[in-house]
């Protein structure tokens, strides 16, 4: 393994890259000093890390050649021109956005599932963090898998706003303000009002009448869990701040035994199984923002096969379905 005495964080202004500085505030890389980029706009700006005020650097004029490993979580136009250059200059990348998803010479990984398609990775490159609905799946899923074998996934997404960045978070709390004053409100980020209101459309349509997102968790999934798999998915966009949410059903090659599932979860790694009854038996959005497991509840059998379940997965998409994720990632190479 390689350490990182330098990191850099590109896009430290967004909520994702927020998160990254949550994060190494408290447990990972402390070692390493952290280097944060953004726009030339935040030039200059400071944010307080480890107790100190970290001057923010223009990505435009950002020397990567200092710099072990980066994060990037600026957007997909930033990252195809940007993250080719920190290679060049010696850096590892690991990239958040969509630009390297489907571009079979760059790793897809989440580590709980595919580690192993960086047994052979050679720095400097660039890998690519998944999308935040299919990580939590995939973690949730992949032990089931291995006991099971699954043959069909059917997902419905419940995705907060904070997926879309900070200015979907604001546009939901101004439309709210605004609904409960009795005034009109009016979409920008979204292609509805958000606000006491549920969206299924998350991302742009494409020819086939499924939106990016649902296309993603199809690619996606293929990708690290397994190609033979056929998944179905429906994204909605919900008016919540923080913390996706997903009613998963599966459908395996062999019978199901409830208890060896509630057994295999409970012992997966990045997993918290709620195996109570009643209200306890699932956990919500808001009670998973700023958390990093990826928990499952409502665990129940189909009334009508064997071989298939039914159950409900939800994490705080910023942390294990961006940030965490990409330094869970990056700490497979690095120390």
């Amino acid at each position: 393994m390689k350490k990182a005495s330098n990191i850099a964080v590109v896009g430290a202004t967004g909520v994702v890259g927020k998160t990254f500085i949550d994060l190494f505030e408290s447990s990972h890389f402390l070692d390493s000093k952290i280097h944060l980029v953004a726009s030339r706009k935040s030039k200059g700006s400071e944010i307080t890390l480890r107790n100190s005020a970290h001057s923010v650097s223009s990505l435009q004029d950002f020397d990567f050649s200092k710099i072990d490993l980066a994060f990037f979580s600026a957007g997909a136009n930033i990252a195809k021109e940007y993250a080719p250059r920190a290679v060049k200059a010696g850096c590892f990348v690991v990239d958040n956005s969509s630009c390297f998803r489907r571009d079979k010479n760059i790793p897809l990984v989440v580590p709980e599932v595919n580690s192993d398609a960086l047994s052979d990775y050679v720095i400097p490159g660039i890998v690519a963090n998944p999308n935040c609905q299919t990580i939590q799946m995939v973690v949730a899923l992949k032990p089931l898998h291995d006991l099971f074998v699954i043959n069909r996934i059917d997902v419905t997404t419940f995705q907060a706003v904070s997926g879309s960045g900070k200015l979907a978070q604001d546009e939901l709390q101004i439309q709210v303000s605004q609904q409960l004053k009795g005034e009109k409100s009016s979409p920008n980020i979204f292609s509805k009002q958000i606000a006491f209101n549920v969206l299924p459309h998350c991302g742009e349509f494409e020819k086939n009448s499924y939106t990016q997102e649902e296309m993603k968790m199809v690619w996606e999934t293929h990708r690290i869990l397994d190609p033979n798999i056929e998944v179905g998915a429906t994204c909605v966009r919900v008016p919540v701040i923080n913390g996706h949410s997903e009613s998963v059903h599966i459908e395996t090659s062999k019978p199901i035994n409830i208890d060896s599932a509630k057994e295999c979860l409970r012992k997966a790694k990045g997993v918290k199984l709620l195996s109570e009854e009643g209200s306890e038996s699932y956990i919500t959005a808001l009670e998973v923002d700023g958390k990093d497991s990826v928990c499952v509840g409502r665990l129940r059998k189909d009334l009508w096969s064997e071989n298939r379940l039914n159950l409900w997965v939800v994490a705080d998409n910023l942390r294990k379905g961006a940030a965490l994720n990409s330094i869970q990632i990056a700490e497979l190479l690095f120390y």
